[in-house]
Order: structure tokens, then sequence, then C-alpha cells
């Protein structure tokens, strides 16, 4: 299950006693606070606790006291200048601390953003739970032929039931042998931290991580994307639902400017703008490498 009885019971507790205070809410935030969203088969994500909103962000463009004496519209308009002109340190005024719990294949990849303050669940200290990551049926496939990262046509047949039961037997015979290690019933019992090393990467671990919005908003611009990996791209697709409420004019602006916009070199807008005037460009008369040439007609068809 993703949040244990004592995790639950502490969350309805938290949201039971609600306490008043003079500083600077977000009515969206607030709805999500505690709350943990399910991701994957046991993961989820939860919002511990959070700083700053919009205004918060253009308070802080503005060096200006209070929430400032602009219009909601001024406020919108100056987050999309910031967002339009990458200045990036008025959104580091608002952060946010999650809690998430993952597999741990998964928490190495999430770890390489460094921009974090991150306390992991300690194997050394105490014992992981018997739960593992094992993949939904459509989203188990092959390796892609065309990218070296990613993934191809799914697996079907007998080739998909034999990968996931692997996985399952893999998993428990992993866990039923750690268990054994770690016991003290009759023997000395190896150390945790040693112990540990014989779980697969697919056990699921858990973090408080803690980020502001700038460096939110850079992982998920690069982790929301269809590109990322499946298991990955599921937990920030959830912190955009959890951003969007929080900050949801930098959320508009961030999905305008890095979601759904493009970066063109110098070489792109030329060729760009000799397009507009009517040449007919290809990749060999373009300046660009075949790579380069398929990302902007990506970009722009």
């Amino acid at each position: 299950m993703p949040l244990s009885p004592e995790q639950q019971a502490e969350i309805d507790a938290l949201r039971a006693e609600p306490r008043p205070t003079l500083r600077a809410v977000s009515d969206g935030m607030e709805a999500h606070l505690y709350r943990a969203a399910p991701v994957l088969d046991h993961g989820f994500v939860r919002v511990v606790d959070y700083m700053g909103d919009d205004a918060a962000i253009c308070q802080a463009a503005r060096v200006s006291y209070g929430r400032g004496t602009k219009s909601v519209s001024n406020d919108e308009g100056l987050i999309r200048y910031l967002m339009r002109h990458w200045h990036s340190t008025p959104f580091e005024m608002c952060e946010v601390k999650l809690h998430v719990k993952l597999p741990v294949f998964v928490a190495r990849q999430w770890i390489r953003h460094r921009t974090a303050n991150v306390n992991e669940y300690s194997a050394r200290y105490s014992i992981l739970d018997r739960e593992f990551y094992i993949p939904a049926p459509d989203t188990l496939a092959a390796q892609s032929t065309t990218n070296n990262q990613g993934r191809g046509a799914v697996l079907e047949g007998e080739e998909a039931a034999r990968v996931l039961r692997w996985l399952r037997d893999d998993a428990d015979r992993a866990y039923d042998h750690y268990e054994a290690m770690i016991s003290q019933d009759g023997q000395q019992g190896l150390a945790r931290e040693l112990a540990r090393m014989n779980l697969p990467a697919n056990v699921y671990t858990q973090w408080y991580w803690k980020v502001d919005l700038h460096n939110l908003l850079h992982f998920l611009r690069l982790r929301a994307d269809a590109h990322a990996q499946y298991e990955i791209r599921v937990y920030a697709e959830a912190i955009c639902d959890i951003v969007r409420d929080w900050v949801p004019f930098a959320y508009r602006a961030f999905e305008d400017y890095r979601l759904g916009g493009a970066t063109l070199s110098a070489t792109a807008l030329d060729c760009l703008r000799r397009m507009l005037k009517g040449e007919e460009v290809t990749q060999e008369t373009s300046g660009m490498s075949k790579g380069e040439w398929r990302e902007f007609r990506a970009a722009i068809d």
C-alpha cells in the first residue's frame, strides 16, 4: 500500500488541526497539504510544507513590501516577463518540501538534480518493506531501435509473461534472503547496512525533498517531458498537478515558455527566416547536423 496506517493517521491528525497564520498562503496548495497522491504501484508524492505563492514571486521582483499594490493582471504579466526572459531569482523565493515514496532506480535518476535538500530513509538503521515496483503490462517495452536510452514496442505474449514472472520471483527471492540474513533467530544476523546490498533496484525507498520553485521547474521541464523515462515522468506529472494549483500564474507561464515552447539556435532562426521568405531549405543547405535538423523540423512542423 502507498501509505502505512501510521502515515495516514499522521496526515489525518495534521489536517484536523488547521492553524491561523500571518504568512502568505496559497489556497490551491492548502488543498494538497499533507495529502498523498498515488504514483506507480506503491509510490506517492505528498506536500509536507511550502513557502510563498505567485505574489511572493512578484514581491521579490519588485523588492516591495507586503503583497504590493499592483493588480492581479499586472502580476501575471510580470511573471510571464520573468519566465520569458529567464529571470530565475524571483522564482527561488518559493519553496516546497515533498515526501516521496519511489523505487530506488527512480531515486538514482532523480538525485542527479543536485539543487535540492534531500533526506532519505536509511536502510542502515531500518528494515525496508517488501515492496517492489513491477511494471504494468502496457509499460513493459523492448529496447528502442533508434534510441539507446529509450523504449520501443510493448512486449507481448509469453515473453511479457516470462519477464513479469522473473521480476516478481527475483524480487521476492532477494527479499527472502535479506530477511534471512538480518534475522537474529539462532544466529548473529548480518548488519543491515550490508544486507541491503542484496536488494534489487526496484525496491521502494522514501525521502523528503525540499527545493525552490526555479529548480523545481527545471526538474519538471526535463522529467515531465515525453522523452523522459516513464517511471520518473509519472512522478513529475503528479508534481505538475501540485504546482499548477500552488502558483497558477507561474505554472501557466512555465507551460507556455518551457513545456510547450522551443529554443532555437542562431542557425535555426536563420533557416526559419529563409523559409518564411519562400526559400526551400534542406538539411544540406541549413548548416545543421542531421540531428539538429531533425529536432528543428520537429519543433516547427
